[in-house]
Parts: C-alpha cells; sequence; structure tokens
C-alpha cells in the first residue's frame, strides 16, 4: 500500500516546514534578518496507464491518463528579501538601507561578505566593524574614526564624516570614507553564514558594486536599523497550517493502516 510511504513524505515535509518557520519566529527581533520560505515539489508518478496511446489496436486515443503521485520533497528554502521597518536607535555607528544592496564586510580570512545589518560599532584602533569585529569595506579599504571625534555623520550616500577641534578651537568636518554596496541579480542565491552575513555564490551571480543613492542602489538612514522582516501574524498562520496538515497527513496513516489490518484479519 502506497498511501503509507507516500503520507510519510508529506509529514517529513510539514516538520521541515515547521522548523522554517520556528526559525523565521526565533529571529524576529534580528537585525537585518529575512525571513525564509520552505518550497516543495511532487515526487516522480507511477504510471498506471498512459494518456495518448490507444485504447485498443486501431483505435481512438487515451485522452487522460492514469499517473499516481509517490509524495513531496523539499525543493527549496527561500530568503524573501523584503524591506524591514526602520528603527530608530541614535547610535552614532547605526545606519540602515532603505533599499537595494548590501552592505559589503571582510571576513576573518580576506573573503568578502554581505549583510544587511548595519549595527556597527568601532574596534580598539578606531575602525568600523561590525558587531562580530569585522571590517566594514569603504571606498578606501577601511574607515577609521579618530578617538577625539566629537560627533559621527553618515549622510544619504554612505559618506562618513566625523567632527573634530582643530588648533584654533574650532569644529571642523572631515570625510573619513563612504560606506560600499554591492547587488545582486539573484538575492535569494546567496549562502547565509550565520552572524548576519550571506556569501556570493554561483547561484546569486558576482555582486554589482556600487554607493547608496546611485541607479539599482538605496539610501542610507544614519542612526537606524533595518528590523526584520518577520511577521508574527503571518508565521503564526503559517505554522497553524502546517501542523493541522501534518495531522491530516498522520490520519492517512492510520487510514490506511486500518485497511491494510482489514485484509489481514480476512487472511486469518
Amino acid at each position: 500500500m502506497k498511501a503509507l510511504a507516500i503520507a510519510a513524505t508529506g509529514m517529513n515535509a510539514q516538520q521541515t516546514n515547521l522548523d522554517v518557520i520556528a526559525n523565521n519566529i526565533a529571529n524576529i527581533n534580528t537585525t537585518g534578518y529575512k525571513r525564509t520560505r520552505a518550497e516543495f515539489t511532487d515526487l516522480l508518478y507511477q504510471v498506471e496507464r498512459s494518456q495518448g496511446v490507444p485504447s485498443r489496436a486501431n483505435q481512438n486515443m487515451v485522452p487522460e491518463g492514469a499517473h499516481v503521485g509517490l509524495g513531496v520533497k523539499l525543493s527549496a528554502i527561500r530568503a524573501v528579501h523584503t524591506q524591514g521597518t526602520l528603527n530608530q536607535t541614535g547610535n552614532r555607528y547605526d545606519v540602515a538601507l532603505a533599499g537595494n544592496g548590501w552592505f559589503r564586510i571582510q571576513g576573518a580570512d580576506g573573503e568578502e561578505l554581505y549583510t544587511r545589518s548595519g549595527a556597527f560599532n568601532t574596534n580598539d584602533e578606531g575602525v568600523l566593524v561590525t558587531a562580530s569585529g569585522n571590517t566594514v569595506i569603504s571606498d578606501g579599504g577601511e574607515i577609521v574614526i579618530d578617538e577625539d571625534a566629537i560627533t559621527v555623520s553618515v549622510n544619504k550616500s554612505g559618506q562618513v564624516y566625523q567632527s573634530t577641534v582643530n588648533g584654533e578651537g574650532n569644529l571642523v568636518d572631515e570625510l573619513v570614507g563612504q560606506l560600499a554596496l554591492a547587488t545582486f541579480v539573484n538575492e535569494a542565491g546567496l549562502d547565509p553564514l550565520g552572524d548576519n552575513l550571506f556569501r556570493a555564490t554561483a547561484a546569486s551571480g558576482d555582486a554589482t558594486l556600487g554607493f547608496a543613492g546611485e541607479i539599482g542602489f538605496g539610501s542610507i538612514e544614519h542612526g537606524y536599523l533595518e528590523a526584520s522582516n518577520v511577521d508574527p501574524v503571518k508565521e503564526i498562520t503559517e505554522m497553524i497550517t502546517a501542523q493541522r496538515a501534518y495531522e491530516m497527513n498522520s490520519k492517512v496513516i492510520k487510514a490506511a493502516d486500518e485497511m491494510a489490518s482489514v485484509i489481514t484479519q480476512g487472511i486469518r
């Protein structure tokens, strides 16, 4: 009886679906997090009768065949890269992207990585880094903030200015760098690494480099962070749907077991 195996694939699929939903809910407060969605496809079909063949010798063609599906399988877990809400923080190193683009980050091994989380800070040398200590890439390689800087500001183009006091006691603004951005043809093809970081892959395509405000790139909002795009109401609804689908598949297994038991009892 194929129903047992078919329903088992359905239960496995809904278990994976629930895992994805649980991860979305767990990251509801993660800066720059993009919700993911499980995608499924049907498995191979067992052909009981083919369409388009003669029903008998030299007779009319069979208009419809008989194909029995063998269940479902996971095809992809797709990230939904929609804009998250921008929340004001007031932190002078916090920045958010409104629109397309990714901040370019230098990984520990020198590999270029990408993030939507603009929760930046400075290290002991004044270099602008992520919360994990990875260097934020600018047009000049690094952005270094003087320890005696009075204020730090970032305009919508991503240019970073620091205000210092000169020898005459006057406040002077100095450009220390510009945040470098990247876009991709297929953002869903990026490889998630954790710590809000992503790596380019053959599926995502090569990065298109540029700066905020240019064609195809969003703008920078200083003193803001992009919140997760997880909608709690939608996730709860998806969770209930997955739970009900799991229960229905379990009922199919129970029904198939009862049908098999009738045959077994008849043999006795």
